[in-house]
């Protein structure tokens, strides 16, 4: 049976505050967070939240005297979605994308910004100096040492599945208000989550709708929605999410524009876990019981436990992949998959 949103039933546990602080401050905050939070009015300074203030089309009109002359990358969904970008029954995505130039994508948002349910525009994760001059310079955020990718979000009002990623997260809401409902990563049995490879956005989603939940066929939502947390942001706060935390996302406001910060804690030369967890499945999970027992065992081993204790009777200079991950390493691990994977 279809429930109403949780959200607005105020069912849901809020996401603890933080009071403002100077930037060594936060970025001590940031090194010692395992757990979301909200930073009211961090960027409430910048120069695009004063434009949002005044109106949608002012912020726009900002955008536009900062953006380069390109083809952005936008999804256009249909009307009466309610602004879900999401699957169709068919399981294929329920919008088109395109590439458009920024005013032109800027000019359809102008004619159906007033709309009471017009079809989703969306433009996401821009990289913020691959399609704009002096748009970082004016607003950003000092995050310190971090090797960060800076994106934009901009869109009429949009519903993004419940998701995760693997970097950390800085979302600062510049025009518009957006409401994020956030799962622990340990949720993710009770999210439902679609496929790995055929998804919205790069990662799998939850293909539970938050706004009618159906507990008939998926009860165990249920168990994810007594871990929700939901914080509803203004112009000018920022939300901190930690690595694999679950987001599902609601542009509420006719314009919305988010930027955002991704940064990893460990070193760039690492691979991603996610082709781990691929090839994995690839090659071991129709394996018979007995063998995938033993691959347990041997992941346990050589990747879950103690590195040390796995390489200690190899001669130190003669372990290899086996010895601390180094980027030589790193490439030495990436040559050998390559090769393998060609044969």
């Amino acid at each position: 049976m279809a429930e109403a949103d949780p959200a607005s039933v105020g069912r849901l546990k809020p996401v603890p505050e933080v009071e403002a602080m100077p930037a060594d401050a936060l970025d001590a905050r940031l090194r010692g967070a395992d757990r979301p939070f909200v930073f009211r009015g961090l960027v409430a300074d910048w120069p695009l939240v004063e434009a949002g203030r005044k109106s949608g089309r002012e912020a726009r009109g900002y955008l536009l005297g900062k953006h380069r002359d390109a083809q952005f990358l936008v999804s256009i969904g249909g009307r009466g979605t309610g602004g879900r970008l999401f699957y169709d029954d068919a399981m294929q995505m329920n919008f088109r994308t395109v590439r458009a130039k920024l005013p032109e994508i800027f000019a359809q948002i102008d004619a159906v910004e007033n709309e009471a349910d017009p079809p989703p525009i969306y433009l996401a994760s821009i990289d913020v100096h691959d399609f704009f001059d002096g748009l970082h310079e004016a607003n950003h955020v000092d995050l310190g040492d971090r090797s960060c990718l800076a994106s934009i979000w901009m869109g009429t009002r949009t519903r993004i599945a419940a998701h995760n990623d693997f970097p950390d997260n800085l979302a600062c809401v510049a025009v518009g208000r957006r409401r994020f409902t956030l799962f622990p990563p340990e949720q993710f049995r009770n999210l439902y989550l679609g496929p790995i490879d055929n998804t919205p956005a790069g990662r799998a989603v939850s293909m539970v709708d938050l706004h009618a939940s159906d507990f008939g066929k998926y009860p165990r939502f249920r168990e994810a929605l007594r871990h929700a947390q939901v914080p509803e942001l203004g112009p000018g706060d920022a939300l901190y999410i930690p690595s694999m935390w679950y987001h599902h996302v609601e542009g509420l406001d006719p314009f919305n524009v988010l930027v955002n910060y991704w940064w990893r804690e460990t070193p760039h030369f690492l691979g991603q876990p996610q082709d781990a967890l691929n090839h994995a499945i690839l090659s071991i999970r129709d394996l018979p019981d007995g063998q995938k027992a033993h691959w347990r065992e041997l992941f346990d081993y050589y990747v879950f436990g103690n590195a040390d204790e796995a390489a200690a009777h190899i001669p130190e200079d003669a372990r290899s992949v086996l010895g601390p991950m180094t980027a030589e390493n790193a490439s030495r691990i990436r040559a050998f998959l390559l090769r393998q994977l060609s044969r």
